[in-house]
C-alpha cells in the first residue's frame, strides 16, 4: 500500500524557516522528512504531488534513457512501415517523410517535425543521460543543475511518444483500406521500443532526488521572506531576487513577469487558429481516380462509419474536444486572476496541471502526416499531401503549450493573502 504524506508549512512556532521545497504551483514553502519507499508526498494547500518514490529508480531511468538514445538514428532513418497497393509498393521512414513535406512547400511543418520529434528527443535524452552518468560517478560539475534543468523543461517538448501514438493511429486506419497492405517494418519495431522507453524514464525519474543530489536543500535567511525556485524548488531569500538559482540555473523571480498578459495573448491567438485546424483540410487523398479530402470532422465522422469507433473516439478527443477545452480552461485562469478570485483554486490548479500535460498529445494528427505523406505515394495510382489544417492545427498546439507554460499558478493563489 502507498503511503500519502501532507507537506505542511515550513515556519515552526519560533519563526525560523526550515525549508525543504516551495511548491511550484501555490508558493507555498514545505517542509517533510525524507520519504520511505513507495509513498508521496502533497502539499496541503493546493493538493499537488511534491514528490514520490513510489516506482522511482534512478538506475531504471539511467537505462531507459541510454537505451533510448542508442535508437534514436535508427528510429529517424529506418522504414517505419511499407505499404502495397495493386504491386506498387512504398515506405516510410520519419526522415523521409520531412524532406517530402518540405520538398512540396509545408516548411513549417517540416520544420516543427524535425525540431519536436527528432532534434529535441536527441538533446533531452543527452542531457538528462549525461547528468544521470555524472551523479552515478559522483561526479558534481558546474553544468550539472543546468543540464538537468534544460532536460526537465524539454521534457513536454520531445515528442517521440506522441509520434509513436500517431504512426499507432495511422496504422490502425490503414489496415482498414481496401486494395492496401501495411507491414510493420525495423523502424516500426524500434520505434515502439523507444517510445515505450521514452515512456519508462519519464515514469521511474526522480527529480526531487536528482535535485538533492545536485545541490542539496537550503533554508532561507530567519528574518526574511523567502521565494522559491520554481524549476528546482530551492528556497532563497527574497533580496536574491533576479539573481539565477545556485542549483540550477534558472533566474529567480517571486513571480513570472507579466505571465497573464503573455498567456491570455497566446491563448487569444490558439482560439483564432482552432477553426481553420478543424475546418480545413489536413490532408487530401487522390487513389484510383477518387479525390478526397479530410477535416478533422470528416476524419472522425468516417471512422465512425467504418466501424472504428476506439479510433473516432481518440481523434475525437485529441483534435477536436481537447484542444478546445485547455484553452477554455487557460481562458478561465487568467480571468480569476484578473478578477482575484478565490473560488475553485484547487480545482483550477489541477486543471492546469492536467492542461500542461494533456497539451501536447494534441500533436498525433499532424504528426500523423509526416508518415502518412510518403507512405502512400504509388505513382500513377494515386497520393497523399497534406493539407493547410495540418499546419494550423501543430501550431495552434504548440501555442496551447507555449499559454500553459508561460501561466503562473501562484497568481490565482495570491488573491488569498
Amino acid at each position: 500500500m502507498r503511503d500519502v504524506g501532507f507537506a505542511e508549512s515550513a515556519l515552526d512556532s519560533s519563526g525560523i524557516c526550515h525549508v525543504a521545497i516551495a511548491c511550484p504551483d501555490c508558493g507555498s514553502l514545505l517542509s517533510f522528512p525524507p520519504l520511505p519507499r513507495r509513498s508521496t508526498a502533497i502539499c496541503l494547500r493546493c493538493r499537488n504531488q511534491i514528490e514520490s518514490t513510489s516506482g522511482r529508480s534512478a538506475h531504471a531511468a539511467l537505462a531507459c534513457t541510454v537505451a533510448t538514445l542508442a535508437l534514436l538514428p535508427a528510429v529517424d532513418t529506418l522504414p517505419l512501415l511499407r505499404a502495397e497497393m495493386l504491386g506498387q509498393r512504398s515506405e516510410s521512414s520519419l526522415i523521409t517523410g520531412v524532406a517530402q513535406l518540405w520538398h512540396h512547400g509545408w516548411i513549417v511543418l517540416a520544420a516543427l517535425s524535425v525540431v519536436f520529434v527528432i532534434v529535441l528527443p536527441a538533446v533531452r535524452m543527452a542531457l538528462l543521460a549525461l547528468v544521470l552518468v555524472a551523479l552515478r560517478l559522483g561526479l558534481r560539475p558546474p553544468w550539472l543543475g543546468p543540464a538537468f534543468r534544460w532536460a526537465v523543461w524539454l521534457d513536454r517538448w520531445a515528442m517521440l511518444d506522441v509520434f509513436l501514438l500517431a504512426v499507432a493511429v495511422g496504422y490502425y486506419y490503414l489496415t482498414t483500406l481496401e486494395h492496401l497492405d501495411v507491414t510493420i517494418e525495423s523502424g516500426g519495431r524500434l520505434l515502439l521500443g523507444a517510445g515505450l522507453l521514452t515512456i519508462l524514464s519519464r515514469a521511474t525519474l526522480d527529480a526531487r532526488a536528482i535535485w538533492r543530489a545536485i545541490g542539496g536543500e537550503t533554508g532561507a535567511v530567519p528574518d526574511d521572506r523567502a521565494i522559491g525556485c520554481r524549476t528546482c524548488g530551492l528556497v532563497q531569500a527574497t533580496v536574491r531576487e533576479g539573481e539565477p538559482c545556485p542549483r540550477c540555473g534558472a533566474r529567480l523571480r517571486a513571480r513570472k513577469r507579466d505571465a497573464v498578459v503573455i498567456t491570455g495573448a497566446l491563448v487569444s491567438a490558439a482560439l483564432i487558429l482552432l477553426f481553420p485546424a478543424n475546418l480545413s483540410p489536413m490532408n487530401s487523398s487522390n487513389l484510383l481516380g477518387i479525390y478526397l479530402e479530410y477535416t478533422n470532422f470528416g476524419y472522425v465522422v468516417q471512422l465512425c462509419h467504418l466501424g472504428l469507433w476506439p479510433l473516432g473516439v481518440v481523434t475525437f478527443w485529441t483534435s477536436i474536444l481537447s484542444p478546445a477545452l485547455m484553452m477554455a480552461c487557460l481562458g478561465w485562469c487568467v480571468l480569476a486572476v484578473w478578477r482575484r478570485s478565490r473560488r475553485r483554486l484547487v480545482l483550477r490548479t489541477r486543471l492546469l496541471r492536467t492542461v500542461a500535460e494533456a497539451a501536447r498529445w494534441s500533436e498525433t494528427g499532424p504528426l500523423t502526416i509526416v508518415f502518412f505523406v510518403p507512405l502512400i505515394d504509388f505513382g500513377h495510382l494515386g497520393a497523399e499531401a497534406a493539407g493547410g489544417g495540418a499546419t494550423a492545427f501543430i501550431v495552434m498546439s504548440l501555442l496551447t503549450m507555449a499559454a500553459a507554460a508561460t501561466f503562473d499558478p501562484r497568481l490565482m493563489w495570491d488573491a488569498t493573502t
